[in-house]
């Protein structure tokens, strides 16, 4: 990335009213607060053309030769290129070794340059609130991904600036209240890292009335019982030339090097590449651990040491007054805070919390490889552009970093044990393999017969993502995104997963405005009976006697298309057998060289 995108921020907001300063020699965009139809930024001493807003408009001539204008819905393409994954611990370091170069300057807020513009409309306000460091760029990773569908903004804490936490609460105050009086419809996202959750946290709890998302990393609320506890206090004695050491010894509590290390290496790479990669990775990222002293030198260690444990103090004398959505991610690795016990804590001390508990990452999460923090969002489903989330309108569609991910690396083992073969039945009655017997647009309403755990779901994503790029919406029983049976320690499951690729409570009034916008859209009738089916019932359909879906997309025009999977239940109790859960032989089915055939005949609808 540009180094020079991340130089000294020129937007600051103050407490009862919005100055810019904008200043020729920096390369970064601009946050424009008012109403305006664009805004003019100034780049290298040079007018460059306006940043249009995100609501396009084309005038045209109607028959009369009156002007006409309408409003664009803007949208994201299915597989499109995030850019997560091209940005790597190395960028953090560059960018905050310009940063930490003190201007005198109070906290203030930037737009880093590479978040772009969002692609789509009325697009929610993201908040990074920064951890220790305070320099405001630890979301570097994530800021192409998240940039495409928020307006994305950080706070930069200047090295030299000692502004208490009472000062830090009141500077994002003051800005989420002057963009809810702008939007009040429009939710406010807070991620907070490691200090910046107890940030996040103190003003949820001064400000109910404002519709707040908060995502904890690893919050620094449990301060307190650090392990490093009894180390704390050694430090204000350890001479000025020994401060150096500390950011190494710092460095290797804080995160996992391996896992920072191994941003950006591709999946698909031989054991010997990979290794290659890595060790050249490490090797070039440990020399940039000594910049870590210009960060945060010796007296701003200690100065950031008293605001995490007021930070800590002020948000958990406050928590009951908190009544945002919060996703809580919590490292089980996490060698500086006690993170997997806090969130224990804080699941059950906040009244709307969810937590997404990462075992194998330490402290510092966003800059570790495997973790996508919009994919973390969406598989929740915490992303929302109204008061209420909207199943249909909020759903975002799976990205390119996310697709291979999932089916290159997630379900690899899956897809080669099982090699699921995918058909198709053409209107002249001809069975090819493929989706050619599928129309290329919707709406379509796929009816089929729900095999045991739904584990049919997969292959059928990920041909329809593979051959046609469409996403496939399934209607699921509404248990499976509700949070009732979520623990503290909730790992990213299946469910999640489902919700990324499409999957949505079944309710008429879903299935109405899907097909209101010419959705794919997959129902099982039979339902969870049919999914949890009992030994003898293999294929065994579960339909009510008059299904309503039949009247609705008649309605609509939809083609409705009959499917069905054939083997699946038979590898399932192949493997039941083989595993000794009852005597006899493993049929020939539950072969890892047995394919697994998906029948798609086409019937439209009467």
């Amino acid at each position: 990335m540009p180094v020079a995108a991340l130089r000294p921020p020129p937007v600051a907001v103050g407490a009862g009213r919005r100055s810019a300063r904008l200043q020729a020699r920096f390369a970064l965009r601009a946050s424009s607060l008012e109403a305006s139809a664009a805004v003019t930024v100034t780049v290298n001493g040079s007018a460059e053309a306006a940043v249009e807003r995100k609501e396009k408009v084309q005038e045209d001539k109607d028959n009369e030769g009156l002007p006409v204008k309408e409003e664009q819905e803007r949208g994201l393409e299915v597989l499109y290129d995030d850019g997560f994954g091209s940005v790597t611990v190395k960028d953090y370091f560059a960018a905050a070794k310009v940063l930490c170069r003190d201007d005198g300057g109070p906290p203030r807020w930037f737009s880093p340059v590479e978040c772009g513009h969002p692609a789509v409309d009325q697009a929610p306000l993201l908040l990074f609130l920064p951890g220790m460091d305070g320099v405001g760029t630890g979301l570097i990773l994530h800021h192409k991904s998240l940039g495409k569908v928020f307006e994305v903004r950080c706070l930069h804490i200047p090295v030299n600036d000692r502004t208490p936490f009472e000062g830090l609460v009141q500077i994002v105050e003051n800005l989420i209240k002057h963009e809810h009086d702008l939007s009040p419809d429009r939710p406010i996202y807070l991620v907070g890292d490691s200090f910046g959750g107890s940030l996040a946290l103190a003003v949820a709890a001064r400000n109910p009335q404002i519709d707040l998302v908060l995502i904890l990393v690893n919050p620094a609320t449990s301060f307190a019982k650090t392990p490093l506890q009894p180390v704390l206090p050694l430090l204000e004695s350890v001479p000025s030339e020994f401060h150096a050491t500390v950011p190494y010894l710092l460095s290797f509590v804080m995160g996992d090097p391996l896992k920072m290390a191994a941003v950006s290496i591709e999946n698909n790479l031989s054991p010997p590449e990979t290794l290659q990669k890595l060790s050249d990775s490490l090797t070039s990222m440990l020399p940039l651990l000594s910049e870590l002293s210009d960060i945060i030198p010796r007296d701003t260690l200690l100065w950031k040491l008293k605001l995490l444990k007021a930070g800590a103090a002020y948000a958990n004398s406050r928590l009951h007054a908190v009544q945002a959505e919060v996703l809580l991610l919590a490292s089980g690795k996490d060698n500086l805070l006690p993170s997997g016990e806090e969130a224990d804590r804080l699941f059950k001390a906040l009244k709307n919390c969810r937590v997404r508990y990462f075992k194998d990452n330490g402290h510092t999460l966003l800059l570790e490889d495997g973790v996508n923090l919009l994919t973390v969002i969406k598989g929740a489903n915490m992303y929302r552009r109204g008061r209420q989330r909207d199943s249909v309108t909020d759903y975002l569609p799976p990205t390119l970093s996310e697709f291979r991910q999932t089916f290159d690396v997630d379900h690899r083992l899956f897809h080669l044990a099982l090699s699921p073969v995918m058909m198709s039945t053409l209107k002249d009655g001809k069975i090819v393999r493929g989706l050619a017997g599928v129309p290329d647009k919707g709406p379509v309403l796929f009816v089929g017969y729900h095999a045991l755990m739904g584990i049919e779901l997969s292959p059928l994503y990920e041909e329809f993502l593979r051959e046609k790029r469409t996403v496939v919406r399934g209607m699921a029983h509404p248990f499976l995104f509700g949070k009732k049976f979520e623990s503290s320690r909730q790992e990213t499951s299946r469910f999640d997963t489902v919700s990324m690729y499409g999957g949505l409570p079944v309710t008429p009034i879903n299935m109405y405005r899907l097909f209101q916008r010419n959705q794919f859209v997959l129902l099982y009738p039979g339902g969870v009976r049919e999914a949890l089916h009992r030994k003898g019932e293999e294929y065994k359909l579960f339909w009510p006697d008059q299904p309503e879906f039949v009247r609705m997309a008649a309605r609509f025009g939809v083609t409705i298309i009959p499917f069905g999977c054939v083997g699946e239940d038979d590898v399932l109790e192949g493997q039941r057998k083989r595993r000794g859960w009852e005597p006899g032989h493993v049929p020939a089915s539950s072969s890892p060289k047995s394919a697994w055939p998906i029948l798609l005949p086409v019937r439209a609808a009467d």
